[in-house]
């Protein structure tokens, strides 16, 4: 069996209504693109953005794949097609580990060690599990070693950051079946704290809370942050301050009893060991659709080496992302908890006809079909592709 063609698609879904962004604290930037005034904020899409792979092998098996791509996808399907697929034509997909190795090191000595490079890598390995599985007849969490739980818990995201808003949306996901909530929020310190508050007296002290502060705190006022969140029983801030800030999160780690959480923004092994090197944070965030499975799992490795748990990042990804960290939860002995987004899980299945669902009580079971579970529909991804 060998890979006989590549093929990569840059995704954009519509919004269709509630997983719509509140661009309330946002300026338009450039078409579909929205970036806030303040100097610190990411550019978001309206739209559900991302690229796919799909590998297909000379006797005609499919396997598909995905790199995060929230904003500029089509970048990352030219570096799939015009880079990574003249390396994968005629190659044994079962070589899953030497090809991401391969791939890797093409570009290295050229400085592409991260960014989109390094996720067209991880749409590339997604595909290969994919096939994989398949041709195995297994899920993929078979193949990366087995299951180390019967599911995997989610925390669901919440919005709002007016209290009452942020009490009603916390209690709507409750009624959903979770019962662990990430509270997004930008404000200043004092604010936070209320908008926590008023969501902490709504879920009652046995739901779990986290918040996310997108790295926009400078190292004192993280540290300020969390020792008011900690009495609220708030169980980690994610992403306190600046991804370049390697020693000022090892500062706020160091400080509160609260556990830091960060690491999305990390994709290879080399970059995870210097933030290891000064106990940067407390939770480590990898995102399978930025780092791929195979480097997923020698991360994984390298956190539990260190006694570090792993609560992977989701994001902004799609549908195939979501099945691909279900299986890596299932498949890591230091998982702890998995993001999810509750209400963009339709919009992002849109290109699927089959694809998993969270159980009752905020829980993804262990998928029993072949490959990633996600049965995908072409003529949808031929409708959205750009």
């Amino acid at each position: 069996m060998r890979i006989a063609s590549i093929q990569a698609y840059a995704i954009k879904i519509p919004p269709s209504g509630a997983e719509s962004k509140s661009d309330s604290d946002r300026v338009e930037a450039y078409g579909d693109y929205t970036i806030a005034a303040d100097a610190w904020t990411s550019i978001y899409s309206r739209n559900h953005e991302t690229c796919l792979v799909r590998l297909e092998t000379d006797d005609g098996l499919v396997g598909w794949g995905e790199g995060q791509a929230p904003v500029a996808p089509r970048a990352t399907a030219a570096i799939v097609e015009e880079l990574c697929a003249p390396l994968l034509l005629g190659r044994d997909p079962f070589d899953v580990e030497y090809i991401w190795y391969r791939l890797y090191s093409a570009m290295r000595e050229r400085g592409h060690v991260t960014g989109f490079y390094v996720d067209a890598l991880a749409a590339v390995d997604l595909a290969l599990y994919d096939l994989l599985g398949k041709a195995l007849n297994k899920p993929v969490y078979k193949i990366l070693g087995g299951a180390f739980r019967p599911d995997v818990q989610v925390y669901a995201g919440l919005g709002g950051t007016e209290p009452d808003a942020a009490a009603a949306n916390a209690r709507a996901l409750l009624a959903a079946g979770y019962r662990a909530l990430k509270l997004h929020l930008r404000m200043p310190n004092p604010q936070i704290l209320v908008v926590v508050e008023a969501v902490r007296r709504a879920v009652g002290p046995e739901i779990e809370l986290l918040v996310d502060v997108h790295g926009t705190r400078d190292v004192s006022e993280a540290i300020e942050l969390g020792k008011g969140l900690e009495p609220l029983g708030v169980r980690w801030l994610e992403a306190p301050c600046q991804p370049e800030d390697i020693r000022g999160q090892a500062e706020i780690a160091r400080a509160l009893s609260m556990q830091v959480a960060t690491g999305e923004w990390l994709r290879t092994v080399w970059e995870w060991r210097d933030w290891i090197a000064v106990r940067g944070f407390d939770v480590a965030m990898p995102d399978v659709a930025r780092t791929g499975l195979s480097e997923g799992k020698r991360i994984a490795a390298l956190c539990d080496s260190f006694n570090l748990p792993i609560a992977p990042h989701v994001g902004g990804g799609g549908i195939l992302s979501v099945a691909a960290t279900i299986h890596y939860s299932l498949a890591i002995p230091n998982f702890q908890i998995m993001e999810h987004s509750h209400e963009a899980q339709t919009w992002k299945g849109s290109i699927a006809s089959a694809y998993p669902m969270p159980q009752q009580d905020g829980r993804f079971a262990a998928p029993q079909e072949a490959g990633l579970g996600v049965e995908i529909d072409e003529a949808a991804v031929a409708r959205f592709a750009v």
